[in-house]
């Protein structure tokens, strides 16, 4: 049978839903349904992008289109979701949040009928969707908060499984782990081998990081979200199955949008502001703003190679403990970005095998 599941805040999430769906199903087909809401390294463009930025959509629903391998995002728009649907064995769906909780809430449901699926699958990775909405550490709540608020307004039985709790920075594992319950399973590295290849050019750092503990790969990580160490734990390579009416209760910023039906991104905007106290989407657009005003170093990988030594001191000595860093982490402080990037990663993975960790590179040499 045909399993649906919707990554809760799009993205890299896409990568951990598959890794999840392959531990709970292997091989049985998947429809994986997701924004294209990405980071500004990836997507220039602010917020999250809607059907009239891609070429070459195909039908799937009628109000729910699918990204393929010909998909493309239109500029200046950018997305990684006609590569993911390139190269996962999934189907992938696009969801629009410019309609808010009602038009999510009937792309899901016409999703579960065509499929004839008994059970709609939330994952999310991190656990930001399993946040009350008044952490200072809380960045992005308003995606899965959205999901959330459409699975209820469905009306589809769903069920979340909340991945690798605390490796997105924003919710630290120990405020997490006592309200989650024991109802979970662990992944292996066997898990990971339809999404390992995904790393050598996606920069998500919370599903790599969810790849590196089910690796068994334990201990501080510098990620360049936070600017602060993500502590992998055996806790870390675990999947908690939770009742999405629990998520509602516990997540102010869904219950929100779901008992208003909240049918504008704007309107979730103003609900977000009055729930959690800021706008991440206006994060968004000053951020935009401010990298229009930078310029990224036009410095060659091999200039960045001969640095990453003095890096690499850098980043152990401000992060005391720490022993890995991110590859998009540890590129960006180099100042390089896109496919210098991927290069540095390359190079870096044929030059120093030894301090390659699977998705991860660790900060001293063995």
């Amino acid at each position: 049978m045909t399993r649906l599941l919707v990554a809760a805040g799009g993205g890299g999430d896409v990568i951990g839903t598959t890794l999840v769906h392959h531990a709970l199903h292997g091989d049985e087909p998947a429809v994986v349904l997701s924004y294209s809401w990405e980071r500004l390294v990836v997507d220039p463009v602010p917020g999250p992008r809607a059907e009239r930025d891609f070429a070459h959509l195909r039908p799937l629903t009628p109000h729910l289109s699918q990204i393929t391998a010909d998909s493309s995002a239109i500029a200046p728009a950018g997305s990684t979701l006609p590569r993911l649907a390139a190269e996962l064995p999934i189907s992938l769906g696009l969801l629009s949040p410019y309609g808010g909780v009602p038009l999510l809430a009937r792309q899901i449901t016409e999703a579960a009928e065509k499929y004839a699926v008994d059970e709609v699958t939330v994952v999310d990775v991190g656990g930001d969707v399993f946040a009350r909405g008044d952490e200072p550490t809380l960045l992005s709540p308003l995606p899965d908060a959205l999901v959330i608020a459409a699975c209820a307004t469905a009306g589809v039985p769903a069920v979340l499984r909340l991945a690798g709790p605390g490796l997105d920075g924003e919710i630290p594992e120990a405020d997490l782990l006592p309200d989650m319950g024991s109802d979970h399973l662990t992944l292996t590295g066997a898990d990971t081998r339809g999404v390992e290849h995904v790393f050598d050019w996606h920069p998500s750092e919370a599903s790599a990081l969810l790849a590196a503990a089910a690796h068994g790969l334990r201990g501080g990580c510098v990620v360049r979200d936070t600017g602060r160490p993500v502590f992998l734990t055996d806790a870390s390579a675990r999947v908690h199955r939770i009742a999405v009416d629990r998520v509602l209760h516990r997540n102010r910023l869904a219950h929100a949008l779901y008992s208003g039906a909240v049918d504008s991104l704007h309107g979730a905007e103003k609900v977000s502001r009055d729930v959690c106290g800021f706008s991440e989407l206006q994060r968004e657009r000053d951020r935009s703003l401010g990298l229009a005003h930078e310029s990224w170093s036009s410095r060659s990988v091999n200039e960045a190679l001969d640095d990453v030594d003095a890096r690499l001191r850098h980043l152990r000595s401000s992060n005391p403990g720490a022993r890995y860093v991110t590859f998009r982490c540890l590129a960006e402080g180099l100042g390089l970005t896109g496919a210098a990037a991927q290069t540095l990663r390359a190079r870096l993975i044929e030059q120093r095998p030894g301090q390659c960790a699977g998705p991860l590179f660790c900060l001293t040499s063995p």
